[in-house]
């Protein structure tokens, strides 16, 4: 039989350490309220030239260009000032533009690739139909090889590098590819012009995937900047000593070319 003093103290033995449970519970609770743990936000990555600013709204297909980095803000007014009327002293690349975008657009479109890539004849080959001394031919400067690839007939007398459709069809299809490989269109770019095998190895050597953080050779390093020079120039002409020549013109009409 349990004698009633034990039981007393028993019970009061338990209301104390109720009552430090309740106590303790109130002052971590305080210790969290005075204290507040501050979590860093996921994606705390700056960047300059973005959308949201106008003025500064530089960008390849969207992607913007990291933040306040003089080497890339000095590669970039490069491109811009070998780019402009000064340097260059002609509107014939305005007037091929006029000729030629209307039928590039919208099969880039129909391929999901970024308006942007129409400036890649523009920096490739001037809009011009020649072939490079290597043996890059059309617009789209296409080797032999890789034009075969992707769906075009060279050889026999026939060079389907210098349809302007189906070339821009074939370099759709390299493109999508390239993207698909390197998940963004900057690296999709560079590869355009370097190659996909010589850019992974770079990607791998250096462990860096942001093309404007990456060494890469003459070309291909400044290969987006001029790009993305050509499309300010195109798209805002008067502001870099150009005459406004470039405008759509009827898609219907320039299928002619081919």
């Amino acid at each position: 039989m349990i004698k009633t003093g034990m039981i007393k103290k028993h019970l009061i033995t338990c209301s104390v350490m109720f009552v430090l449970v309740i106590i303790s519970r109130f002052a971590i609770s305080d210790l969290a309220v005075s204290k507040p743990i501050t979590i860093a936000p996921e994606n705390s990555t700056k960047f300059i030239f973005t959308k949201t600013r106008p003025a500064n709204g530089y960008n390849f297909a969207n992607e913007a260009l990291p933040l306040n980095d003089t080497k890339v803000n000095k590669k970039l007014s490069h491109s811009i000032k070998q780019h402009n009327y000064l340097s260059i002293q002609s509107n014939v690349l305005q007037f091929k533009a006029q000729k030629l975008f209307p039928i590039i657009e919208p099969i880039l479109r129909a391929y999901g690739i970024p308006e942007d890539f129409k400036y890649i004849p523009l920096v490739e080959s001037g809009l011009c139909s020649g072939t490079s001394p290597k043996g890059a031919a059309g617009i789209w400067q296409f080797m032999p090889g890789t034009a075969r690839t992707y769906g075009l007939k060279v050889g026999h007398g026939l060079d389907e590098r210098l349809n302007v459709r189906k070339s821009t069809i074939a370099a759709c299809r390299y493109i999508k590819e390239l993207y698909g490989e390197f998940n963004s269109w900057t690296l999709a770019a560079a590869a355009y012009n370097n190659g996909e095998i010589k850019l992974q190895k770079q990607i791998t050597k250096q462990k860096q995937d942001n093309y404007f953080r990456m060494h890469l050779n003459r070309e291909t390093g400044v290969y987006v900047y001029n790009l993305i020079a050509m499309k300010e120039i195109i798209s805002k002409p008067v502001n870099y000593g150009f005459k406004p020549v470039y405008a759509h013109t009827q898609t219907s009409e320039m299928l002619a070319y081919n």
